[in-house]
C-alpha cells in the first residue's frame, strides 16, 4: 500500500473524533470516476456531471467507462501502481475484499455530517457496505432478480402469461410448452427457459431460499448450499437441463451470452439492466414476480456502488460527487438510464422510474422487494463463486452426477472460506 495522504487521513480522524463537518471543498480541482457499463452509461452520466458542474463550478468530474472485465483489470493496474480513480464503482459481493484490504476510504465522517442521509434509502441496499466501524461505500443503484417472458412466443404457444402465483413447477411446466424443435432435425430451436447458473444471482439462490436453504452461514464459515432444502433445489435445475428445456451451459456458449435476448428463448431471469438491451432488440416482452418454491417467494437484490480510494487526494470533492449521485436530482437523472432501479425510495416510487418509455410493468421490480434477500457479501467471494460455478457446469452439462459433485463443490468452499478469515 502507498503511503497514504497524511493531511487527509488527519483530517478524517478529527472529524469522526469531534463529528464536525468535512471542511467545504476548495477549488479547481479534478476528480476521477471509474465505473463498468456499456458505453451508451457514459451519456446519461454525463448529465449528472454536467448538472453537478452547475452546482460545483470548482469541482471538475472526469468520467471512464469500461466493460466489466476491462474495468476490473484497468482498476487493479491503477490500484497497484499507487494511482487509482478518486471514486470507482464497486459490486457489493466484492466489497469486503476491497475493504479489508485497505484501499477505500472510511465515509462515515461524512454521513455524520450530514443527519439524514440515509434515511431515504432502501435499506436492503446499504447493508452490503457497513462495517463494525462505518461504511466504507455506499450503494448508487439496486437490482432485484425477476422473470421475464417473450410475449410473442407465450401468444404462439397459446400459453397464459406468467403470474405473481406461479410456482416453479408451472415454470417447468410453461418451459416444457414452450420448447420447440420446429423441424423435427432433433435440434432445438427455441428453449422454454435460458438464465445463467454459474454465478448465484440469476438463479440458483433464489431457487435455494424458496425451497427453504440458504447460501452461507451468517458467520461466513460454512457453505450451506449442500443441505438438504439446497439440495432439493439443486434437483430441480438440474431437472431443467435433463428435460431439455434450458440449454446446457456449453451450448448456451454456443449460442452467444443471451439467448433471450436473441430470441431463442421464451423466458429468462434477470435484473433490469437487460431491459434497454431487450427494447433495443426489438423484443416484446414484460415481466412477472419470481415463482414461488416450498418455502415460499424469494430473490435476490444485489447493488453497484460508490466507493473512494483511500489515496485520493480530493477527498471533498470526490464524496460532494458521491452525494450529488445519491441525491432525488442525481437519482432522476441516473433513471433514464433505465439499467437499474434507484436506491432512493423517493425516486423509485415516483414517474421517473414508474413511468419509463414503454409498456414494462416497473412495479414488479420494486414489489419483490418485499420477498427478497441480499446477495451475499463475504472476503473471498470471487474465487469461492468460481469453484461453485466451475464444479457443478459438468453436472449441468450432463457429464458428472450431482450429489458426490456437489459433496466435492461444498468441500473446496468451504477451504476457501477458511482461507479468508
Amino acid at each position: 500500500m502507498k503511503k497514504l495522504l497524511f493531511v487527509v487521513l488527519i483530517a478524517c480522524l478529527v472529524l469522526s473524533a469531534c463529528g464536525t463537518a468535512p471542511a467545504a471543498t476548495k477549488g479547481p480541482v479534478e476528480i476521477t470516476f471509474m465505473m463498468w457499463g456499456a458505453p451508451e452509461e457514459l451519456t446519461v452520466w454525463q448529465a449528472v456531471v454536467d448538472d453537478f458542474h452547475a452546482a460545483n463550478p470548482n469541482i471538475t468530474v472526469k468520467v471512464d467507462v469500461s466493460d466489466w472485465d476491462s474495468y476490473w483489470a484497468k482498476l487493479n493496474t491503477l490500484v497497484a501502481g499507487g494511482t487509482p480513480p478518486d471514486v470507482f464503482a464497486m459490486d457489493a459481493p466484492l466489497f469486503l475484499d476491497w475493504q479489508s484490504r485497505g484501499a477505500l476510504l472510511n465515509l462515515q465522517p461524512y454521513i455524520d455530517a450530514t443527519p439524514g442521509f440515509l434515511d431515504g434509502f432502501y435499506p436492503q441496499t446499504l447493508t452490503a457496505y457497513k462495517t463494525s466501524d462505518g461504511y466504507y461505500g455506499l450503494p448508487r443503484d439496486f437490482q432485484s432478480i425477476v422473470l421475464f417472458y417473450n410475449k410473442a412466443m407465450f401468444d404462439a404457444a397459446k400459453q397464459a402469461y406468467p403470474t405473481a402465483n406461479w410456482t416453479y413447477d408451472d415454470l417447468l411446466t410453461a418451459a416444457k410448452a414452450l420448447t420447440l424443435d420446429t423441424n423435427a432435425d432433433g435440434k432445438t430451436e427455441q428453449y422454454g427457459l435460458w438464465t445463467d447458473t454459474w454465478d448465484m444471482e440469476l438463479f440458483w439462490s433464489e431457487a435455494i431460499w424458496a425451497y427453504g436453504g440458504d447460501i452461507i452461514s451468517a458467520d461466513h464459515t460454512k457453505t450451506l448450499i449442500g443441505e438438504a432444502p439446497a439440495r432439493e433445489a439443486w434437483a430441480y435445475i438440474d431437472s431443467l437441463y435433463k428435460a431439455g428445456v434450458m440449454p446446457t451451459p456449453t451450448t448456451s456458449g454456443e449460442y452467444g451470452s443471451d439467448l433471450f435476448q436473441s430470441g431463442m428463448a421464451a423466458m429468462t431471469t434477470i435484473g433490469h439492466w437487460a431491459v434497454p438491451g431487450y427494447v433495443q432488440a426489438g423484443i416484446n416482452f414484460d415481466v412477472a414476480p419470481m415463482p414461488t418454491g416450498p418455502a415460499g417467494q424469494a430473490t435476490s437484490v444485489n447493488s453497484a456502488g460508490f466507493v473512494l480510494s483511500k489515496d485520493t487526494k480530493n477527498a471533498d470533492a470526490a464524496f460532494a460527487f458521491v452525494k450529488f449521485a445519491l441525491s432525488e436530482a442525481g437519482q432522476k437523472r441516473l433513471a433514464e438510464l433505465g439499467f437499474a432501479i434507484p436506491v432512493l425510495k423517493s425516486v423509485a416510487e415516483s414517474d421517473s422510474y414508474l413511468k419509463q418509455p414503454g409498456t414494462l410493468n416497473q412495479q414488479v421490480f420494486l414489489d419483490s422487494i418485499s420477498f427478497a434477500h441480499t446477495k451475499p457479501v463475504f472476503k473471498g467471494y470471487e474465487e469461492w463463486a468460481a469453484v461453485v460455478g466451475d464444479g457443478l457446469t459438468p453436472v449441468f452439462d450432463g457429464e458428472a452426477e450431482l450429489g458426490p459433485t456437489l459433496d466435492e463443490v461444498v468441500k473446496a468452499a468451504d477451504v476457501i472460506l477458511a482461507n479468508n478469515q
